[in-house]
């Protein structure tokens, strides 16, 4: 199975920690990063798709961060 998620975070450090984070456990960046204006906190946003090859059918239940 193919596991997507997309990460987003403030636009800061912590978006960066984030994404090494999951490339750390397996995850493979797909696509481009996203970046956007988020009017109604007045912040910038940031954003990317990751994806890992995992064992076994998709589940709704399965909790994506901790695979």
């Amino acid at each position: 199975m193919l596991a997507y998620r997309f990460l987003t975070e403030d636009d800061t450090s912590a978006f960066c920690h984030k994404v090494t984070r999951a490339l750390d456990a397996g995850w493979a960046l797909h696509g481009a990063p996203t970046y956007a204006f988020d009017a109604a906190r007045g912040v910038m946003r940031c954003g990317q798709a990751v994806v890992k090859e995992v064992e076994g059918v998709y589940d709704p239940s399965i909790k994506l961060g901790d695979l």
